[in-house]
């Protein structure tokens, strides 16, 4: 007889292990041993009586992002949805109003995140604009399941695979650790009875084949995507000229974000560069992370030397980019994309530059600055459609 995990979806035979009490699946025994027998569905508590569904954004949407925010809606009535957005676009506020909706017809719905610090984030600007319980469920953070709102990253999905959400939506499903992880993305889907939303500025072609797709292509203060620089440099030239950029920017007081493909590299750099400017260095392993982001969104640092931690999810006002050894295998098109989307996204500086120093040259760095200058062009036939 075949065997499938309810709770992942793995069919691979090899991963099955009968023990004493039954078969379990080996593929997300990491999470807790389950059953494949042991299945029973749980229900939710119900939502308070006196529950405000209502949004609240200090802000207006621009007619274009109402219009997606309206399509949205419609759509995922049908079935799954992509959002093919530009970064920032305002993806999580294209989705508040289907969030509205789903909280005003009592269904359970989840936002998905790939990183515990943009989990955090979200949840307290959810918190700004919905007047109910959400619940931030990532590391640290595990033990409040009772909100009328989820936000969580994709492991934490594994509480719910026996209650099961209305809808789930996935931002940024080409970021690791979802993209290319079929337990997570397994776990997630079993965790929803209905349709699920993905927001993406950079999704795959399994998204745009199986969704319904949502395309925006212009950021709210309606000026272009900053398209990268490409400068070829040896590592030594190279090196000297990244300081060259960087104290230019400390001069001008414009801040700016260095990333590097490795935290070794990142310390180095750091170190190296500390004796003449007013930096830190942010990767996974860095202590007192939060305190280092805040004090560079209070302008208290100059820049930041980092990792791809910070390619996507968390926006430092007014910044210019520049990525070091940008043909490095860690970099691909998609986070390059994510990381050139870090310049120009607010009205305030909506332009700005990127810089990609590189080595030899890249496919990967080609394909990016391609895919943004796609994304300028097509922009005014995305409002052409829109309008028709």
């Amino acid at each position: 007889m075949k065997k499938i995990c309810p709770r992942c979806s793995n069919e691979d035979p090899n991963l099955f292990y009968e023990g004493s009490k039954g078969w379990y699946c080996r593929a997300c025994v990491q999470f807790s041993r389950k059953l494949i027998s042991d299945v029973h569905y749980e229900t939710w508590n119900d939502f308070p009586s006196d529950l405000s569904a209502d949004v609240h954004l200090d802000f207006e949407l621009t007619d274009l992002q109402k219009e997606i925010s309206k399509r949205i809606t419609e759509k995922m009535e049908t079935g799954d949805v992509l959002v093919w957005a530009v970064t920032g676009a305002g993806k999580t506020e294209l989705c508040m109003d289907f969030i509205s909706q789903c909280l005003k017809q009592r269904k359970r719905i989840a936002v998905v995140i790939p990183r515990r610090q943009v989990v955090l984030e979200l949840a307290e600007r959810f918190k700004r604009s919905f007047n109910c319980h959400i619940s931030p469920l990532c590391e640290g953070y595990t033990d409040d399941l009772t909100g009328d709102l989820i936000v969580c990253t994709a492991h934490q999905c594994y509480r719910f695979f026996d209650k099961k959400f209305d809808h789930i939506i996935v931002d940024e499903p080409d970021a690791f650790p979802y993209h290319g992880n079929a337990v997570l993305q397994g776990i997630v889907r079993n965790s929803c009875k209905g349709s699920m939303l993905y927001l993406s500025a950079t999704p795959d072609s399994s998204l745009l084949e199986n969704c319904q797709v949502l395309r925006l292509f212009s950021r709210p203060h309606g000026y272009d995507l900053p398209v990268p620089h490409i400068r070829k440099t040896g590592k030594v030239s190279g090196l000297f000229y990244l300081w060259v950029w960087c104290m230019k920017r400390q001069k001008e007081k414009i801040p700016f974000l260095v990333f590097v493909p490795e935290i070794e590299m990142a310390n180095r750099i750091t170190l190296i560069f500390k004796t003449s400017m007013n930096i830190e260095c942010c990767t996974s392993k860095t202590e007192k992370k939060d305190e280092i982001i805040d004090k560079m969104k209070k302008r208290e640092l100059s820049g930041l030397i980092c990792t791809t931690v910070l390619e996507r999810g968390i926006t430092f006002e007014g910044v210019d980019v520049c990525v070091f050894h940008a043909d490095h295998p860690v970099f691909t098109s998609a986070s390059l994309i994510q990381i050139a989307g870090r310049v120009g996204r607010k009205s305030s500086r909506p332009f700005g530059e990127c810089l990609f120093l590189t080595f030899y040259q890249s496919d990967e760095v080609i394909e990016s600055v391609r895919m943004i200058e796609y994304a300028n062009h097509q922009k005014m036939s995305v409002l052409s459609e829109i309008a028709s």
